[in-house]
């Protein structure tokens, strides 16, 4: 290419113009595909059997039974009071973590309730109790 029509000089700028059209292009189509691919597949999980966690004394187990009762190592206590418990559980003990156990008939919902309160007071680190398949 020629500059002002003087032989000999060449233009050393590049077009960009249609790198920026294409790259918004791909833009936009990534934006509108990327949420059609949280969409998953069912899948059917393997029953597992793994060793179980070394645990001590001090460990603090919350049940959820049937009835949606709440219990701290055996002892009942009210959902409203349970944040408040564990808050002073933590302090005094310094306990960091917690191992959950629900009965399989308590929706999950109510699981995932229980679970939130547990992490509002700080306690971050949560197991959840499991039972091993039964070998038929």
């Amino acid at each position: 290419m020629m500059a002002n029509n003087k032989p000999g000089k060449h233009v050393a700028e590049i077009n960009v113009t249609p790198l920026v059209d294409v790259m918004l292009v791909l833009l936009i189509i990534f934006m509108v595909s990327a949420p059609m691919m949280k969409e998953g597949m069912k899948v059917e999980l393997p029953e597992v059997e793994a060793r179980a966690l070394e645990t001590q004394s001090q460990d603090l187990i919350i049940s959820i039974n049937k009835d949606k009762t709440v219990d701290i190592n055996g002892s009942t206590i009210d959902f409203e009071r349970l944040g408040m418990i564990l808050e002073q559980i933590r302090e005094q003990r310094g306990v960091e973590s917690v191992f959950l156990q629900a009965d399989r008939s308590v929706s999950y919902g109510y699981v995932v309730e229980v679970m939130g309160m547990i992490r509002s007071t700080g306690l971050t680190k949560i197991g959840l109790v499991t039972q091993p398949p039964v070998k038929k």
